[in-house]
């Protein structure tokens, strides 16, 4: 087969792993799933999915809190703990020597076992997210540590009802979720575990366990008489696989993640599973969103596995309500893509209006709780999430915004402050942001000017300067602009140079400048430059962004 045939079959959908001998022989095609998959107008390919339509519900919701909560939050020592214990003097691997002993003897599976989740209370916080005016509510189903938080049929020991808190965390959170109105999300990682969790095939290269290896490779045999015994650790690590190419590399994982440049491929048997664990998630929990930290679809383009799940996620919700009302994320999408679900642009913002609906995600501090973050006072304040709020709904985006939790299940006192200034903030102004589409330009301004470009998943958020006074987003509804300013006014005034005559970009001349959440009328007069905003008002307590709202 040439490389432009291959290049016509992989975009109608036919994975690698069915055209190309270089991925796995052709014996070893994934033949599908033992769990119930739905039928319907969606087809398992790329150019069936491109006839997707965001929901109305999610264009309108704008804002949602996450719960990115596993085992790995239980160490409260950062993310993406359960492979970097694994990295022979990182500050984990050596916070892991103190705290736990070493990788050897105590490895991620015996994290697992101390997370007791023990003060968890789905339901007081999921309230305190409502309040603060997140219109959905996104928990992570399992991580890349490949460890499910629910009542998994195909993960059938290495999941919370059975080891660790022994509870239901997904089913909790759905609860949750449904007494406080809130649509659920839902995310799933795990699709790299095979090559996440690598570094645990390591050994320490030097020391007094110089050659002695992780436990990476260990199976049920070497369990008797241990908490796990007759427990495969294989099913949780899968490291029954030779390394990929330049693994030792720590950096390599990224340049790998779209299973290519060297990645040794997932086999058949991974693929199967991941499927029918996920399809299980979607039967069992049916969530309304699910967010897949992956280029693209999971294990794509090594199997169909995630182009399957798609087509089932849009089918089901058909059968459901007439028509789709579901969500799914993903990461790094092409242009036929990004027709297909909803692209998600990590810790970063578009720099124009996108053309379809997207979301940015970010986090209060880091994605799993990090005790180092408290102590040192680092999170990002309501200011900064309700700027990052702002600009995002300018442009035709979403907000999902996660707050770390705790091992013991709580938040810390400072994250409920800023959650709690978020919803004092939202009380007020959320007029702005719900059910509103971008106006004719975004926005104005110094930061607009300079704005910081994206690296591949997003990653430019905190690259621009801090915004002031003189920077300005647009969003519209029923009739009415909202200008959001990012700063209160010392000189007493705001000037709009996106509302002069000369801009032609006001369908009239404006009949009212409102205040909003306060009912007060500002006096403001046009120019050919401008609109002027004269702020004969007392200055809120919430300064750092203000509404008008103009007629």
């Amino acid at each position: 087969m040439n490389r432009r045939s291959l290049i016509k079959k992989v975009a109608a959908g036919v994975p690698l792993i069915a055209l190309a001998g270089s991925i796995r022989a052709a014996d070893e095609v994934f033949n599908g799933p033992n769990e119930k998959i739905i039928s319907g107008p969606f087809e398992p390919t790329w150019e069936s999915l491109s006839s997707y339509k965001t929901p109305e519900w999610f264009r309108n919701a704008k804002f949602g809190i996450w719960a990115h909560w596993g085992p790995q939050c239980q160490p409260e020592y950062g993310d993406w703990y359960a492979r970097e214990m694994y990295l022979e003097g990182s500050k984990v691997y050596k916070y892991h020597l103190e705290k736990y002993g070493h990788p050897s003897k105590f490895g991620f599976k015996d994290v697992i076992n101390e997370w007791h989740a023990e003060l968890w209370d789905p339901s007081e916080l999921v309230s305190l997210y409502k309040n603060a005016g997140a219109k959905y509510f996104m928990a992570m189903a399992n991580h890349h540590d490949n460890f499910d938080m629910y009542r998994s049929k195909y993960q059938r020991h290495w999941n919370s009802t059975k080891i660790g808190p022994k509870k239901d965390i997904i089913g909790g959170w759905k609860k949750a979720a449904m007494e406080n109105g809130l649509p659920l999300g839902v995310s799933v990682h795990a699709a790299h575990a095979w090559s996440w969790m690598e570094p645990a095939q390591r050994a320490d290269k030097k020391g007094e366990f110089a050659g002695i290896p992780y436990d990476g490779k260990i199976r049920a045999k070497d369990g008797k008489g241990l908490w796990w015994s007759g427990i495969d650790p294989q099913e949780l690590y899968e490291q029954n696989h030779p390394l990929s190419e330049n693994s030792a590399d720590n950096g390599v994982i990224h340049r790998q993640w779209n299973w290519g440049n060297g990645v040794f491929p997932p086999s058949r048997a991974y693929c199967d599973k991941f499927l029918n664990r996920t399809i299980d998630l979607i039967n069992s929990y049916d969530p309304d969103l699910i967010y897949f930290d992956d280029t693209a679809l999971p294990l794509w383009p090594a199997s169909d596995a995630g182009l399957k799940i798609a087509a089932h996620f849009y089918n089901k919700s058909i059968k459901k309500n007439g028509k789709v009302e579901t969500v799914i994320f993903g990461k790094i999408l092409d242009e036929l893509q990004r027709k297909c679900m909803v692209w998600d642009i990590e810790r970063g913002q578009s720099n124009v209006i996108e053309p379809m609906p997207w979301q940015t995600d970010t986090c209060i501090g880091s994605w799993h709780y990090d005790q180092r973050i408290y102590q040192d006072k680092r999170y990002k304040t309501a200011k900064t999430v309700i700027h990052i709020l702002a600009d995002v709904v300018s442009k035709n985006g979403n907000f999902l915004l996660n707050i770390p939790v705790k091992g013991n299940g709580t938040i810390d006192e400072i994250e409920r402050s800023v959650v709690k200034e978020i919803g004092e903030w939202m009380k007020l102004n959320s007029d702005c942001i719900y059910d509103t589409r971008p106006w004719k330009v975004f926005g104005e301004g110094p930061v607009m000017a300079s704005a910081a470009p994206m690296s591949g998943q997003g990653f430019n958020e905190g690259k621009n300067k801090p915004f002031s006074s003189n920077d300005i987003r647009f969003t519209q509804k029923s009739g009415h602009i909202y200008a959001i300013v990012m700063g209160w006014p010392e000189n007493g005034n705001i000037i709009i140079k996106s509302m002069g005559k000369n801009a032609k970009l006001l369908d009239s001349a404006p009949q009212s400048v409102e205040l909003l959440g306060s009912g007060k009328k500002l006096k403001f007069s046009q120019s050919d430059e401008a609109l002027m905003v004269n702020f004969d008002v007392d200055r809120p307590k919430l300064d750092y962004a203000f509404v008008l709202k103009i007629v």
